[in-house]
């Protein structure tokens, strides 16, 4: 036991506010994203060679408003000869898509962002009041279809683009609370021990200094 530490630990009723989580589920989710017509791209010009061009995207959640609860609505289930009251949820998630194409001598342009956005719908233990949580674990994009590639000026035209987008996500009904309960109260640690090192001197040239004179 370090020196410091209390002999016997004492314990005593605290109260903390957390947030209690009334339900939680990971879901995952796919869907397709087909743009039409001329897409952005900044550096491009009706010139512009995009024979063997490699196209890629990313995403990320919207910076405003990514996630937005449509509706809330009650719904009975029957769960092990109990009836239930449960949530159906509409969800609207938000994403921001910028799309890359890279040419076969290294030149590349980017999109200006793309805006889009998909609704699901989730059941959960979330009645009035609660809040809804999400945290995406993993957000991925690929191409899945290009077609043909037509520059314009600060343009390109795909006439068969089809990106697949891949979400998991973590879904929490949660309200904050106020919960008692028994705890021991932390010490700090015993301090490390520690030495200051001895003086060093640097290594020296006696045989040319100082001169034999």
């Amino acid at each position: 036991m370090l020196d410091n530490m209390p002999s016997q630990a004492q314990q005593e009723l605290i109260c903390i506010n957390v947030d209690k989580v009334f339900d939680w589920i990971v879901k995952e989710m796919s869907f397709d994203f087909s743009p039409t017509g001329p897409i952005t791209f900044p550096g491009v010009t009706p010139l512009t060679d995009l024979t063997g061009a490699v196209v890629t995207c990313r995403v990320v959640p919207s910076a405003t408003n990514p996630i937005v609860i449509l509706n809330r609505e009650n719904r009975q289930f029957s769960i092990d000869g109990s009836t239930v009251c449960l949530q159906n949820l509409t969800i609207q998630k938000n994403f921001i898509l910028t799309i890359v194409v890279c040419l076969p001598n290294g030149t590349t342009f980017t999109s200006n962002t793309v805006s889009l956005s998909r609704c699901e719908q989730v059941t959960l233990c979330a009645p009035k009041g609660t809040d809804v949580e999400i945290l995406f674990t993993d957000l991925d994009c690929f191409v899945c279809t290009t077609g043909t590639l037509t520059a314009g000026t600060g343009t390109i035209t795909f006439s068969a683009l089809t990106i697949t987008l891949s979400v998991c996500q973590s879904i929490q009904s949660t309200f904050p609370v106020t919960v008692e309960f028994l705890a021991t109260f932390c010490e700090p640690r015993a301090e490390l021990p520690f030495a200051c090192p001895g003086v060093v001197r640097p290594a020296q040239c006696p045989a040319i200094f100082p001169p034999v004179g």
